[in-house]
């Protein structure tokens, strides 16, 4: 039987946005004399005679309400990590006190979330205090937050009490919430069905089942999940949950078993929850005649249930449940125990109290009674209540909610976020995945999983087994790198319902060391070309593998992969450009004629030409690759050359095109984070469009000496450029390597850029300078100008030139291309910091020194994260964006769910006071959140890209947040990760009040 999808009334915000998605729930109570409205089991053709509801006046529902804002909290919380069905997000939602004494606040389950959880609850009186999960119901729509009634010292804590008796069709209902994150809405309605099935919400998410719903006209929006749906007399009669997004209908979770969950909790008793994994849907009689429901029984159900118009009727039976092979899809439900049935409450009552015991169970299929003998699993028991973290990718064991949606077993290790080592698909396509074996041993579970990860090593190359949910029937493979270096948290979290925390368990301290690299030997094929002296050139070509652990540099890259030109055989050299890799924070592994894998390391990165070199033990390599031939003048207009590269698909591509310019490319900046660009460069571009497809590659002759390298760069958000850098523009850096030596680039920190001779003539430039140009000029007739000049770490412009400044000469050479100024910055004695420029400014030519920038310290050395953060120095790729610097502490990225998101410190922000202390630079920020106890507030002090100020307040969680320093120590070659120590933090005996590890 196929569930009909349902439209979210709302999505779950990632950001701080309002919580959209809403359910309900529904608990039991005693009759009550205030009830005025048609039995909950009414005909609801009776709609057309109920009186106007507006009989209600308009005094009596403003002293309910003034009673009932004074129960209701507004939540803001955070969902801090991937876990089942939940993402790790922010938001905002509603809740409700229903027992002031014991601290107790009633909201959704989809707010309370299945995994770790962070928030706090502001009351009416705009009170704040921290609350903190203590039951989230396996199925249905609600949960338990607890607060302390000390905190509140300024209002007396109201209670709503729950009557899910009276909620009743054409009942006057008024939710109120933080409807649209507007911490107070009062929405009116009546409700229209209290008989109607759960909600969809789509699959690989949350939802709810086994419930009935009820359905109101109320027009709530995000935010509202969680709102008390109450009467007139102030009673809670349902609970806020979802809608629709084309209409303005809202579901209510009843609220009878949450009633029996509140009992639990006020006894001190276990909340029991059974189930026979069986997933039963409200089907109209008519329909239930159609699937075999017998004249009969028909007669006896409408007898005993005289306003009822349906049965319950199995939609889903999962495989190896309790009733798996007993109960199908389309059986009727009559009786459990002997006890007919017609609603969803009666079944929750039956197997909630008979966990662990049979139950009997009476079907009609076919025309016939079929009896059954169930065993009552305890629902709880599938329902993960803890998760694996890895190498940077975190795993728990599929849950029944799961299960549910695909029609499968609930069994198997459920991939919850596939980061780190385990990036099975799409970066964005983190979840959803099923791991059914790794190193060839099956997982059929978490501690499976967990005993196998124990015996691999660190660094190896391992298959993995694997398929998505949404396709269980293709089965994938790959191979995955184990990265317990740079990830090292081993550790299993287990909730813990007491304190609302999650707690943590190292598993393994250390990874076993990595495997041996060994010498192999490999075999080169030559390539498909009609000319010979090219077949080769492939024996000089390597792929290399990029993987980034960890954010820097405004860099998006998880794993990046792009072929390179091996450019020194003897020692190892191979270039590939910056697209692949961006800093040195990474692995780098190459593979050598799609045989040898192999780990380099990063040894130079071009801070303007947008090419790096990596470095491999050549003696790891028995097989014949080449240095090829590199030509010695460069490439120009209308020349013919062969481009030799690889596609998307890292496939040779092998092409005769010609060269149709050479000239300035000016890659946009990333508007959404600056981050590093290719600058100064000659683009060779060629007259193909095979070639812009593929992201490396060389151009060469026809006798095989290679003119050019092709490379792919970042642009503006995703998108990439390709285009070929000649040889002779980079060969100075390469013949420095080839000797041992890493070149001490010094550049003019500016970007240049070109224009034409007429714009150049109506900026001022003399005429006797235009026919200097025109006379030695002999491919483009241009003048380099200055279109920006970067900002350094001192917080100084690079150099005295401006933007807008039209170069004509540097020490007395005449400039007409990037190479010009490269040339006379070369011939430079080492010593020398200064170059002597003359250019047009305003119209006049002015002569003036400029400054050369040293590039050695351009990198990024140090990285603190903290609260979620990663907060740095101000990398190049901002520097050449922003004209002043408000401090040295920038932030690059913010995790999901965590309190820098929720708290809005910002990326592309810098933080420059925290606590009215001034954070000038990155150890003087560690020196002041030292300071900062566990679960207090610090004020920040922020200053936005575009030099805005503003204050912002944030509440540190050291449990799921520590501070940690990452510093690159330059002698030994090694980052070390320092977990700072902060005030209050609860310490580990064997920790010190720094605790170090290295990274090589």
């Amino acid at each position: 039987m196929p569930l009909s999808p349902q439209k979210r009334s709302v999505d779950f915000p990632s950001t701080n946005g309002s919580h959209k998605k809403q359910k309900q729930d529904s608990s039991t109570s005693s009759a009550n004399n205030q009830s005025n409205g048609i039995s909950s089991n009414a005909d609801t053709s009776l709609l057309r005679k109920i009186p106007a509801a507006s009989s209600y006046n308009d005094s009596q529902w403003q002293e309910t309400v003034n009673k009932v804002v004074k129960a209701v909290v507004s939540i803001h919380f955070m969902q801090v990590e991937d876990f089942d069905t939940e993402s790790a997000m922010c938001s905002e939602a509603t809740g409700f006190v229903v027992d002031a004494s014991l601290g107790l606040i009633l909201t959704n389950r989809h707010v309370v979330g299945s995994g770790p959880f962070i928030g706090y609850a502001v009351f009416d009186n705009h009170e704040e205090c921290e609350v903190k999960p203590i039951y989230r119901d396996p199925v249905h729509d609600f949960g338990f937050l607890k607060f302390n009634p000390a905190d509140i010292k300024y209002m007396k804590i109201m209670e709503l009490k729950l009557r899910p008796d009276l909620a009743k069709v054409g009942c006057e209902i008024r939710v109120i919430g933080n409807d649209s994150g507007e911490k107070l809405s009062i929405l009116s309605g009546f409700i229209s069905r209290i008989d109607r099935n759960a909600p969809d919400y789509g699959p690989q998410s949350y939802n709810d089942f086994n419930t009935e719903y009820i359905q109101a006209a109320a027009s709530a929006s995000g935010g509202s999940s969680g709102s008390p749906v109450v009467n007139i007399y102030g009673n809670a009669v349902a609970l806020q949950a979802g809608g629709s997004t084309e209409s303005s209908t809202d579901f209510f979770l009843p609220v009878y078993r949450v009633l029996r969950a509140l009992k639990c909790l006020q006894d001190n008793k276990p909340i029991t929850r059974g189930t026979i994994q069986v997933q039963w849907y409200l089907e109209p009689f008519d329909k239930c005649r159609r699937l075999g429901l017998t004249p009969d029984t028909e007669k006896v159900m409408r007898q005993n249930f005289v306003h009822t118009n349906g049965l319950l009727v199995s939609a889903v039976t999962l495989p190896k449940g309790p009733a798996d092979k007993l109960i199908k899809e389309g059986d009727c439900l009559i009786s459990i125990n002997d006890k007919l049935i017609s609603s969803f409450v009666t079944v929750d009552e039956i197997l909630d109290s008979s966990v662990g015991q049979d139950v009997k169970i009476l079907i009609q299929r076919g025309g016939k009674d079929i009896e059954v003998i169930c065993k009552v699993q305890d629902l709880h028991s599938i329902t993960p209540d803890r998760y694996l973290s890895v190498c940077g990718a975190t795993f728990n064991d599929l849950s029944y909610q799961l299960a549910r949606i695909y029609g499968i077993a609930v069994q198997g290790l459920y991939v919850s976020n596939a980061g780190g080592s385990f990036v099975l698909g799409a970066p964005d396509l983190t979840n959803c995945w099923i791991i059914d074996s790794i190193d060839n041993i099956d997982t059929p579970d978490l501690d499976t999983f967990i005993d196998i990860m124990k015996n691999i090593p660190d660094r190896a190359f391992v298959p993995v087994k694997y398929h998505h949910l949404t396709d269980i029937h293709v089965p994938l493979f790959k191979y995955i790198y184990i990265d317990r270096h740079w990830h090292k948290s081993f550790r299993i979290a287990k909730r813990n319902d007491k304190t609302g925390l999650w707690d943590f368990s190292n598993i393994q301290k250390e990874p076993l060391p990595p495997p041996v690299v060994t010498a192999k030997h490999a075999k080169f094929m030559n390539l498909p070309t009609e000319f010979p002296a090219c077949k080769t050139i492939i024996r000089s070509f390597a792929l290399v593998d990029a993987t980034y652990p960890l954010p820097l540099d405004s860099f998006p890259g998880h794993v990046r992969r792009v072929y390179g030109v091996i450019i020194d055989a003897e020692n190892g050299y191979i270039l590939t450009s910056r697209h692949c890799v961006a800093h040195d924070l990474c692995d780098i592994n190459i593979t050598i004629a799609e045989s040898i894998i192999i780990p380099a390391k990063v040894v130079f990165l071009h801070p303007t030409k947008g090419y790096a070199v990596v470095k491999y033990d050549p003696s790891l390599v028995k097989a014949p690759v080449e240095t090829p031939k590199f030509g010695t003048k460069p490439l120009n207009r209308g020349e013919k050359v062969i481009f030799i590269g690889y596609n998307k698909s890292l496939r040779v591509v092998v092409e005769m095109t010609k060269v149709s310019d050479v000239g300035v490319i000016n890659i946009p900046t990333n508007s959404n984070a600056p981050r590093y660009k290719a600058t100064n460069v000659e683009a060779v571009l060629v007259d193909s469009t095979t070639c812009q497809k593929c992201g490396s590659g060389v151009l060469a002759d026809t006798d095989g000496t290679i003119r050019a390298f092709w490379l792919s760069c970042d642009g503006e958000e995703d998108r990439m450029y390709t285009m070929g850098v000649n040889v002779t523009d980079v060969m100075w850096e390469l013949e420095f390597m080839k000797s041992g030596k890493l070149p001490d680039l010094k550049i003019i920190d500016v970007e240049f850029g070109s224009i034409l001779i007429a714009t150049a003539r109506i900026n001022g430039v003399p005429e006797e300078w235009i026919k200097r140009i025109e006379n030695n000029s002999t491919d483009k007739l241009q003048f380099l100008y200055v279109p920006s000049v970067s900002t350094n770490l001192d917080n100084k412009r690079s150099c005295n030139l401006k933007p807008g400044d039209i170069i004509l000469s540097v020490n007395d050479k005449l400039i007409t291309r990037f190479r010009d100024v490269d040339s006379v910055i070369r011939e430079l004695a080492p010593e020398v910091e200064d170059a002597s420029f003359k250019v047009v400014r305003e119209k006049k030519v002015v002569d003036f020194e400029v400054s050369l920038t040293r590039t050695a310290n351009f990198l990024t050395r140090q990285v603190v994260f903290w609260s979620g953060c990663a907060l740095q120095e101000p990398h190049h790729g901002v520097r050449q964006a922003i004209s002043k610097l408000p401090s040295k502490v920038y932030c690059t990225s913010m995790s999901q769910g965590s309190p820098s998101r929720f708290y809005t410190v910002g990326i592309t922000n810098f933080i420059t006071h925290v606590n009215e202390i001034p954070t000038p630079t990155l150890d003087e920020f560690l020196k002041v959140v030292r300071n900062i106890k566990d679960n207090t507030y610090c004020k920040l002090r922020i200053v936005s890209f575009d030099n805005i100020p503003m204050a912002q307040t944030l509440k540190v969680n050291y449990h799921y947040f520590p501070t940690v320093e990452l510093v690159k120590d330059q002698s030994a070659d090694k980052w070390m990760f320092h977990e700072i120590i902060s005030e209050g933090k609860e310490e580990s005996k064997k920790h010190s009040d720094e605790k170090s590890t290295e990274q090589s």
